[in-house]
């Protein structure tokens, strides 16, 4: 129970979303994009860079309360590499959402010089803000407006029409619908974008997913699952010869989970154990924070 079958959703409205972004993209300046601290990569959607090839960008890494905070500077530093702006912060909370403006500033210098001199200083700076479902989009619209001008639900693909706002006195923002690509190349992409929630519950099987997210967890983090749930990583022979130097051995991510199941008394009627509820409450806790700050990638393999 250790495979995912590979994830695709896109649903129509998606491509309705393209569609508009190109009808708009002559009209705002540059482009704001948010993303996923806890999957820098797997959150940026490649169609969005074909689309706004020549726009200056700011990349807002979001989720980051929840991310490991020295892969996070290592993340801001690698997409900076190209001459983006990239800001780090928590959307919901609005920490790391001082230093936006003037990131937007900074990317947009030139243009303010141009404007400057021809005497169009009070011209506004435009910028669309794109992203995939479920990164924060209208959760950054609302801070940066300061009231609830976005509305903003903990499920992929709510944002539908677009809207401008005001979150200066010259800079204004073009809020885009959340938008995946047709399809993923990487069946890991899609499998992290699931874990995070950006594609919807209803169209994986969370049982498996869940398993997938624990054996992700025990590569990178093993420390988290066995704080968090008080549940051992080994096989029961090696939880005997642990002191010998053995090493963790392949208990499959469906143990973990009837493990966690059972450390929790998730249990149905006859003794068994509820992987359902189980596998609910391990993807909960991750994308809400439960299981610790953690990044489920780093650029050293995107390099």
């Amino acid at each position: 129970m250790n495979e995912i079958p590979s994830i695709q959703w896109f649903p129509g409205h998606m491509t309705k979303t393209r569609r508009m972004m190109e009808k708009c993209l002559p009209l705002v300046d540059a482009v704001t994009e948010i993303i996923d601290g806890r999957v820098p990569m797997s959150s940026r959607n490649p169609e969005i860079n074909t689309l706004t090839a020549g726009k200056p960008r700011v990349i807002v890494m979001n989720k980051c309360d929840a991310a490991d905070e020295r892969l996070t500077a290592a993340w801001e530093k690698y997409l900076g590499s190209d001459g983006s702006q990239v800001i780090s912060a928590d959307c919901r909370t609005g920490k790391g959402l001082d230093k936006f403006v003037p990131a937007a500033r900074r990317a947009l210098a030139p243009l303010i010089e141009r404007l400057a001199a021809k005497g169009m200083s009070g011209r506004p700076l435009r910028l669309m803000v794109v992203g995939i479902p479920n990164v924060g989009k209208s959760s950054f619209i609302n801070r940066m407006a300061g009231q609830k001008k976005a509305k903003v639900e903990d499920r992929p693909g709510v944002t539908r029409d677009k809207q401008w706002v005001t979150v200066d006195n010259d800079l204004e923002l073009l809020d885009m619908p959340g938008v995946l690509w047709p399809k993923f190349d990487d069946m890991r992409v899609g499998e992290k974008l699931a874990f995070t929630g950006a594609v919807k519950d209803d169209v994986v099987d969370t049982e498996l997913l869940s398993c997938r997210l624990l054996l992700t967890l025990r590569e990178i983090c093993p420390e988290n699952i066995v704080k968090r749930y008080g549940i051992s990583l080994e096989t029961p022979e090696e939880d005997e010869e642990m002191e010998s130097g053995m090493t963790m051995g392949c208990v499959s991510g469906y143990e973990l989970l009837m493990r966690i199941g059972r450390a929790r008394g998730m249990l149905m009627r006859g003794g068994e154990i509820d992987t359902e509820r189980a596998a609910a409450a391990v993807l909960d806790e991750f994308r809400s924070g439960k299981l610790g700050r953690i990044t489920l990638e780093r650029p050293e393999e995107y390099k």
